[in-house]
């Protein structure tokens, strides 16, 4: 990371992770859920998701990874990061796979996306249903 404060500031304010330990400029969390997805995304397909085309635009910064964070309201996060300065690639949108997804350029130029997965939580949204809610 080129600029420690944009990025910390990015992680713990803007998508409210907490940092509970570090050394030096290194911060780390292990406060974070399990990983439910790990996958290599061409930056073709991503630029079709983000733009609508194969192409990725040449005034925006190519990523080098993407990392999705889970949430139970997408607009109200990405109505909150643009409230906080930040600038999204695309409103919440959902996507033809289901996904309800945000995106934005972190601070080192991570492709991020705050959503929702239906098939992540399934089981709870069975639960809340048959609960009346």
């Amino acid at each position: 990371m080129r600029d420690r404060e944009a990025a910390r500031a990015f992680y713990q304010d803007a998508l409210h992770l907490t940092f509970e330990g570090g050394e030096g400029d290194y911060v780390f969390t292990h406060r974070l859920g399990g990983v439910k997805h790990f996958g290599l995304w061409p930056l073709a397909e991503a630029a079709r998701a983000c733009f609508g085309t194969e192409e990725w635009p040449t005034d925006v910064p190519i990523p080098q990874a993407s990392v999705e964070f889970e949430v139970l309201d997408v607009a109200g996060a990405a109505d909150e990061l643009k409230q906080r300065g930040h600038r999204l690639i695309h409103e919440a949108r959902t996507e033809p796979w289901t996904q309800v997804t945000a995106r934005l350029l972190s601070p080192e130029g991570l492709l991020i996306a705050v959503c929702y997965t239906p098939q992540f939580h399934a089981d709870a949204d069975a639960e809340r249903e048959a609960d009346g809610g």
